[in-house]
């Protein structure tokens, strides 16, 4: 594991270098201030501040050396001794070496360490000072003193008969006190060490000036000569041992002693790595034999383990499960992840939720060496963070359907993470905006500092999509994101979930019918689903232009229909010479399903005179296609002389005129009646051959006249003043082209909605239509649509989605054309187009240009009756276009000629959500 560098740069808040300027006013604290505590663990004295005292703060942390403060900048800290470890919290420990700067040495036996702590918070003028002072004894140095702490790594070792005047070292400016340690770097100080050479392997020598200037702290006690170094400097290297990487200073020093000039060798040898991850297992490998420091032969005197700098005994060890050992090659310490020492964090790598665990172990070793019988103490502090774990949500879905309410529990997330929006169907809401639409949202902490978030949508919200699996059960579905934040890094991540409820709860619509001498009367009343019906009348679909023929009516619970009984979607049962039987029929279907939720079948008799006899002699009737005879073309229809055909005829009728006289008409007399009488019906020709599924019709015409009666006709004419004639109109088609909200095609997005945020490849649903027409015999025809960067369809670069009608073949994510089907909202289905395309951005070389898009199109309306030519013959005309995604931003778009009927138009901005979001 590699070491952080620069440690004192202390986690959650940046320590103020303040220097040549003036002090605010401060706020003097003493050390009993809630929140400090000091203790000596052996070689080290230890200052814990918890986040009650520090968290909102800045923190400046001074050495009181006599009656000055030095100001403890990272460099000097790692120079000195000093070292801090902080959670993202605020929990902050501070170490200081005994053998450190600015400590108050007695006899290597007593040291006394002191320390300001000035708290900076909102305003620079608002500070808070605590002074801490802390008394250690320690007299069980070692031969050797090997210390590793997070910053630096230091090594000591015992000096039989130190010069007296190596017991302090001076500052200029300062005044000499012999208990105080030296302050490095200073020009004036007195000195016993002469140089130092290092082996980087190879030789480099300084004087003690060049060394201080370089980062090394060195210097001499009463007893012990101490040399520092922080991590990663020109003079150490990486050594590998037992497998284990170890960064490794080894310095020889040169200073003067009552006998002359004397040198001692130092190395120390701290570790970078072995530690692994196996079965929720820290396991931390340290070499057994680490050969800079121990040459020969030697033993392990004692072996301890402990937690943030301070030893553990074996009953503390077991309790948590913590087990230290010894092998041939490496001194092992297993530490369980999620025990109590460390904490846990929440990260979001790739915007999924991971967890780190933290903790702090700390090892130390007295060897004795065989020969000498020297010992050498080797301790380290040695911070370890799990690799980031994912971690999988579990959704608890507590929704009980007959309640009508979704309930949902989400977690299990650490105490760091905080829910701040909720992503619906509808848009993004804040967990306040949540509460006010009565979505119940809750947070759940527990003990252990874990937490879990709950939330409760009614089913009857317009955030609730709902879908019909079976005729009677409505499925209730509810699309939602959760997105949250990590404390204090207000790092982001999303997490989605879908719940679905299915309820037998759909009331099916119903119909009522009456009739009076003209018209049908339905009356329609809305089931349980309202107005999201597809009505037949007859055999066609109710679309908004027979819905206006028919006089229809709606309110919230109702609609209704006047259908007049001649209308095209009524049929004729039986015909009389007074009258016609005609028959409604309507069925209420559920959308996109070919389910019947209702049906009317109302049959009523309708006055309709068939035959008229005029006074000349002249006849006239009424054929009328029936149900019984389906397959039936009255323009077939004769009379008996099958020269006399109809005067007028459509699909349902057939109209005679013809004389008494004439067609194959009989006469027959009565006593005072005359009755004329002929047949019409259909007559094969002689040679054809007749088949059983041939129609068969027959309806017989007759006029009674009484005899020797006298009719008067009046006749008048007037004459026209002028012929009729026509204006010849112009207009101007309009076509617009809309973005969907999902493939149902049912809700758009409208103009205050954009820009309009998408993930990447999300389906982009777009519908062109030609509008305020209804000529059933034009056709709208997507020449070539494409995308911009910019709003400006000629911009470049650009990326073609339809060319020449056709899907473009360079595209890894072919565009989709999707069917239109006629509906009320659709009476010309060819009036509309729609596509689908993944959702994209531009890039090259890998690298994002923007992220928005916008989408043009042009259009052509067609005439269906014509051959034309280009967009307008219906031929796709494949053909390779450059890749403009990935050229040069200088590449021009081809530009497009426009005519009268050709139409342009364009969509957007459209935003890429991972680079826009800000959950």
């Amino acid at each position: 594991m590699q070491r952080l560098e620069n440690i004192l740069i202390w986690s959650f808040m940046a320590a103020m270098i303040v220097s040549g300027q003036a002090r605010p006013n401060i706020k003097p604290s003493s050390q009993s201030s809630s929140g400090l505590r000091s203790d000596c663990v052996g070689n080290l004295m230890r200052l814990s501040l918890d986040k009650a005292l520090a968290v909102g703060n800045q923190l400046e942390v001074e050495a009181i050396n006599g009656s000055q403060q030095i100001v403890l900048t990272p460099s000097l800290a790692a120079q000195c001794g000093y070292s801090m470890e902080s959670d993202p919290w605020g929990n902050t420990r501070i170490y200081t070496s005994l053998m450190g700067c600015y400590v108050d040495n007695k006899e290597d036996k007593t040291f006394k360490v002191g320390l300001r702590l000035r708290m900076y918070r909102q305003s620079p003028s608002d500070v808070v000072s605590h002074d801490v002072s802390k008394t250690c004894s320690y007299s069980r140095w070692a031969a050797r003193e090997i210390l590793c702490d997070r910053n630096y790594m230091e090594v000591s070792h015992y000096v039989a008969s130190p010069d007296a005047e190596a017991k302090g070292q001076q500052v200029q400016g300062v005044q000499e006190d012999p208990q105080f340690n030296t302050i490095p770097g200073s020009s004036g100080a007195t000195s016993n060490i002469w140089k130092m050479t290092f082996f980087t392997p190879e030789p480099v020598s300084m004087v003690l000036s060049e060394a201080q200037q370089a980062g090394y702290g060195a210097m001499m006690t009463s007893n012990r000569l101490v040399l520092r170094s922080p991590y990663n400097t020109a003079e150490t290297y990486v050594e590998e041992m037992a497998e284990i990487p170890l960064e490794v200073l080894r310095v020889s020093i040169y200073y003067k002693t009552q006998h002359g000039l004397s040198v001692m060798n130092l190395a120390a040898a701290c570790p970078t790595g072995g530690v692994l991850f196996v079965d929720n297992v820290i396991s931390w490998h340290v070499p057994r034999h680490v050969t800079p420091l121990l040459d020969g032969s030697f033993k392990i005197i004692e072996m301890h383990m402990g937690i943030n700098g301070e030893r553990l005994d074996k009953s503390q060890m077991a309790a948590r499960r913590y087990t230290l050992t010894a092998t041939e090659f490496h001194i092992i310490i297993e530490i369980p992840v999620g025990s109590p020492d460390g904490y846990y964090k929440s990260h979001a790598p790739d915007y999924q939720y991971h967890i780190t665990y933290t903790v702090e172990p700390m090892l130390e070793v007295l060897w004795r060496a065989d020969k000498t019988q020297d010992d050498a103490r080797f301790k380290i502090l040695f911070p370890i963070t799990t690799p980031p774990m994912p971690q999988t949500l579990k959704v608890q879905d507590n929704t009980v359907s007959e309640d009508r309410i979704f309930s949902l529990k989400l977690g299990t997330f650490l105490h760091d993470v905080v829910l701040r929006n909720i992503t619906f169907s509808t848009g993004v809401l804040s967990i306040k905006e949540c509460n006010a639409r009565g979505f119940t949202v809750r947070e759940h902490s527990f003990p252990n500092r874990t937490k879990t978030f709950s939330l409760e949508v009614p089913f009857d919200e317009d955030v609730v999509l709902k879908n019909n699996p079976e005729m009677l059960v409505t499925l209730y579905i509810l699309p939602l994101v959760f997105g949250f934040i990590i404390l204090p890094e207000e790092t982001t991540f999303t997490h989605p979930v879908e719940l679905q409820a299915p309820l037998q709860d759909v009331e099916l619509p119903s119909m009522t019918g009456t009739c009076d001498q003209t018209h049908f009367y339905v009356i329609v009343k809305y089931g349980s689903q309202g107005s999201n019906l597809q009505t037949i009348v007859g055999s066609r679909q109710l679309t908004d232009e027979l819905a206006e023929l028919y006089n229809f009516q709606e309110n919230a619970t109702h609609f209704s229909l006047m259908v007049p009984y001649m209308a095209k979607d009524t049929v004729f049962e039986l015909i009389t010479s007074a009258s016609v039987k005609a028959r409604l029929e309507m069925l209420l279907l559920a959308p996109n399903t070919t389910w019947v939720l209702g049906d009317l079948y109302l049959s009523c008799m309708f006055p309709l005179v068939t035959t008229t006899c005029y006074p000349n002699g002249t006849m006239t009737a009424l054929a009328v296609k029936v149900h019984s005879v389906p397959n039936l073309n009255p323009g077939s229809l004769t009379l008996k002389d099958q020269s006399c055909k109809p005067a007028f005829s459509n699909d349902r009728f057939a109209y005679f005129s013809f004389t008494g006289d004439s067609c194959g008409t009989t006469r027959t007399f009565f006593d005072h009646y005359m009755m004329y009488e002929n047949e019409i019906g259909l007559y094969p020709k002689k040679a054809a051959y007749k088949s059983r599924g041939d129609p068969s019709y027959k309806q017989m015409v007759s006029c009674y006249y009484v005899v020797n009666a006298t009719q008067i006709v009046s006749f008048s004419y007037r004459p026209r003043s002028s012929e009729p004639s026509a204006e010849i109109g112009f207009g101007q088609l309009m076509v617009q082209m809309r973005l969907a909200r999902d493939s149902s095609y049912k809700h758009f997005y409208q103009a205050e909605d954009f820009p309009v945020v998408k993930y990447l490849r999300e389906p982009l649903y777009f519908e062109v239509e030609l509008m305020q027409s209804t000529d059933s015999q034009l056709e709208l025809v997507l020449e070539n649509c494409w995308a911009t960067l910019y709003e400006n369809r000629t911009s470049v670069p650009s990326w073609d989605i339809i060319v020449n009608s056709c899907e473009n073949e360079d595209d890894s994510y072919v565009t989709v054309f999707l069917p239109v089907v006629s509906n009320r909202r659709i009476p010309i289905p060819s009036h509309i187009k729609r596509f689908s395309v993944k959702m994209f951005t531009f890039t090259r070389d890998e690298q994002v240009f923007r992220d928005e898009i916008y989408i043009h199109c042009d259009a052509v309306i067609c005439d269906t009756n014509g051959k034309g030519d280009g967009a307008c013959s219906g031929q796709c005309g494949h053909h390779k276009k450059n890749n403009l995604r990935y050229q040069g931003m200088s590449t021009k778009r081809e530009q497009r000629s426009t005519d009268l009927n050709q139409k342009q138009i364009s969509s957007g901005p459209i935003l890429l959500f991972n680079t826009w979001a800000n959950l």
